[in-house]
């Protein structure tokens, strides 16, 4: 970490908020920019090796979520019980040196059980009474929201107004969250009972909904034999809360050529039946698409992606390969496309490769 920042003089720091450009001024790409991309990709190899001590396999989980958190975005993690979602959150939060905090949500969860709530005070030297705001654990660098499905509605708008616009109000007085802030929730799959599954319009303020799969068999032996292990992992920090909001920054000024925005443009336009961009096809399956925050995303993803891999250029395949956590949220299947076991991602796959064809058709 030292040697990263280190590639900063005083008069190229890491920019402040405050010390941002003005949104009309062109983002352009400089000299520190290129080292720090270039640093990015020695610390993200660096993050998974980190991670390995105590996280076996999950690499695309891994990257999906560092991709999320260099745009400022949040996941939604969704898997079974067991498949070590809390832990590498927790673990990432070690190797990142952000505060973390984890909420186990529940139904009789309030919303000021998360966001805090005033409290009355009485000062015994004089008597005077007067209300003091109790911080919740939204003020935090990563909070770990889990079961998000099993907390009532109005709590769940409550976290997902401080996602949004990174600030909490209480009464009259408005909060503002720690920088960085990042929100990865999980939710379980399988039980549905009981549960307030997150709607069209919530869902849609995740970046991304990333899978969490079952491990291979080399890998689940490898699980064994390290938690049956008395060695614990000896984990080091890589990156801080300064540089990734740095790097956020940096994400935004990677530069990406007219074809990989129209690229982008026609796969989120290719979700939405009756769009001329739409195929015949689509109709039966797909009830609603993806709307234009996707775009966005796919085009912040693809940046975040091809730094994290060195590279200060976004290609079409840095968009194909985030496409299916960005979109599988985003769009809304028929009864017929479940009657026969058509998944979103299978719609996903079949649209890329439809465009990719396309695509070297015409070049």
């Amino acid at each position: 970490m030292s040697e990263f920042m280190g590639r900063f003089s005083q008069t190229e720091r890491p920019p402040t908020p405050d010390a941002a450009p003005p949104p009309q001024a062109p983002a352009r790409v400089t000299g520190s920019d290129v080292l720090a991309v270039e640093d990015l990709a020695k610390s993200y190899r660096a993050i998974c090796d980190q991670l390995g001590k105590v996280i076996v396999g999950q690499e695309e989980v891994i990257e999906q979520v560092l991709t999320a958190m260099f745009c400022r975005g949040h996941a939604l993690l969704v898997g079974v019980p067991g498949l070590a979602k809390t832990m590498l959150v927790k673990t990432l939060s070690e190797v990142l040196s952000l505060q973390f905090k984890r909420v186990q949500f529940t139904p009789d969860l309030m919303p000021s059980d998360i966001t805090g709530t005033d409290v009355l005070e009485e000062d015994k030297t004089t008597g005077k009474r007067a209300f003091r705001f109790v911080r919740g654990p939204l003020f935090t660098n990563m909070l770990l929201a889990d079961e998000i499905n099993r907390t009532p509605p109005k709590t769940q708008a409550a976290l997902l107004e401080a996602m949004q616009e990174h600030r909490v109000t209480a009464g009259e007085n408005t909060y503002d969250l720690p920088q960085p802030f990042f929100v990865l929730a999980t939710q379980n799959p399988i039980e549905q009972e009981g549960t307030y599954p997150l709607p069209e319009a919530q869902l849609d303020r995740f970046m991304f909904m990333t899978v969490v799969r079952y491990p291979t068999a080399a890998e689940e032996l490898q699980i064994m034999k390290q938690s049956s292990s008395l060695q614990p992992a000896t984990l080091n920090r890589v990156l801080d809360a300064t540089t990734i909001e740095y790097l956020q920054d940096v994400v935004r000024r990677v530069p990406a050529a007219d074809h990989v925005y129209e690229f982008a443009r026609s796969l989120v336009r290719a979700t939405r039946p009756g769009e001329a961009e739409a195929p015949k096809w689509l109709t039966d399956l797909v009830q609603w698409g993806a709307g234009p925050r996707a775009s966005i995303y796919l085009i912040l993803a693809g940046k975040a992606r091809a730094i994290l891999h060195g590279r200060m250029h976004v290609s079409t395949e840095d968009i194909s390969q985030v496409a299916k956590p960005v979109l599988r949220h985003r769009i809304t299947t028929t009864f017929s496309a479940e009657a026969s076991g058509i998944s979103t991602d299978k719609i996903i796959e079949r649209l890329l490769n439809e465009l990719g064809g396309a695509a070297q058709r015409a070049a």
